[in-house]
């Protein structure tokens, strides 16, 4: 085969792989957003289930005279509304995991298709007692508008749940605008690199050490922070980041590690937990000249992960006051990932700050070819 022919078909499979379902469900690798909403995740089946009960009700108070009117009225509409919303949320749950990565217009028709034909079969069968004298194409009016409305009403929520995932956007361009601007601050560049220069002729091994945890802090900051890593991923770009702090503050950096219950193959979105033990750091540590301790915990609990961040509080206020741009960027994400289902708290315990960080277990599906290994005597 010549050289050309084999370049041709080598694109022709990357375009082939890039094509294929699998890879399309990585949106940090160009794929577009899932249609689908997560009907798994608890705040979406709240944002679906509360909205719609609360239109119904007004529906039947506007189209009776009383109250009493009103609720049968309403109970009337529940008794096909809420099997139409309950199954369409479980449907989609598992549906969801299927079409993601498949065509656009496959996507559409299935969020919009089970809940046509949900209300379709529930109009059917209400409509055997709530009117039965009904005319073939009578019956056929009712039951096709109702599953008409259905899907109308799925398109109409899809349409809230986007527009809701593209306000949230900006928090991702702030978290890569943090890690250039912020993270990788011209003082921590400074330092770090007249640390290893102090460091080259008496011990050369360290610096490189130094210079290589630097390079994969650089590597992971300039990384897409839309991507779900490993937990044991992002330990290891936390630890990195401390190797290098303890550089330049010594002994006043101590950190203690509790990661026997930590589930590694949990994933996270990229550089969530490391602006936190920087906070530890630049707030609790670097304002004092008395040693300090950094306590970090990772557990699961249930099906839950859980990180627990102490730090002692500054008997100074810090050289860079406030830390709640880096705090609320962490909320933002963690809104727009796990809804509900993910909080972080602040407090102050026994005269040291502590943050407690919590969020659904989702398990790494495939074994990366290459994981990282944070080794402190390479």
């Amino acid at each position: 085969m010549a050289p050309s022919d084999a370049k041709a078909a080598d694109y022709k499979s990357q375009d082939a792989l890039a094509d294929s379902p699998a890879r399309a469900r990585r949106q940090t690798e160009g794929g577009q957003a899932p249609i689908i909403p997560d009907t798994c995740n608890l705040g979406i089946v709240l944002r679906t289930v509360v909205p719609l009960n609360v239109l119904a009700l007004l529906v039947a108070f506007a189209s009776t005279a009383g109250p009493i009117e009103a609720a049968h009225r309403f109970l009337s509409m529940a008794v096909m509304l809420e099997p139409v919303v309950l199954g369409t949320l479980l449907l989609l749950c598992p549906l969801r995991r299927l079409a993601n990565g498949l065509p656009v217009r496959w996507q559409w028709a299935t969020v919009l298709g089970v809940p046509g034909l949900l209300a379709i079969a529930a109009a059917i069968v209400v409509q055997r007692f709530a009117a039965p004298d009904l005319a073939m194409d009578e019956v056929a009016w009712w039951v096709g508008t109702r599953g008409l409305v259905a899907a109308t009403a799925a398109w109409a929520f899809v349409g809230y749940f986007r527009l809701r995932a593209r306000a949230f956007s900006p928090s991702f361009s702030e978290a890569r605008l943090q890690a250039l601007q912020a993270r990788i601050r011209p003082h921590f560049l400074f330092n770090s690199l007249n640390a290893v220069l102090g460091l080259m002729r008496s011990d050369p091994r360290r610096a490189e050490t130094t210079l290589e945890n630097l390079a994969d802090l650089f590597r992971v900051f300039m990384r897409d922070a839309r991507e779900l890593v490993p937990l044991d991923d992002e330990i290891v770009t936390c630890k990195e980041y401390l190797a290098i702090e303890q550089l330049r503050l010594g002994e006043r950096l101590q950190v203690v590690w509790q990661l026997d219950q930590m589930p590694g193959d949990a994933l996270l979105p990229g550089l969530l937990l490391q602006p936190l033990i920087e906070n530890a750091v630049h707030h609790g540590i670097e304002p004092s000249a008395e040693t300090g301790t950094i306590e970090i915990v990772v557990s699961r609990p249930g099906e839950r992960v859980r990180v627990e961040i102490v730090n002692p509080l500054a008997p100074t206020p810090p050289v860079r006051p406030g830390n709640q741009m880096a705090l609320s960027n962490v909320r933002e994400r963690l809104m727009l990932l796990y809804d509900m289902e993910a909080e972080l708290k602040t407090g102050v315990d026994n005269g040291r700050f502590r943050v407690l960080l919590e969020f659904p277990y989702r398990k790494e599906r495939r074994r990366r070819d290459v994981r990282r290994y944070f080794d402190p005597d390479r």
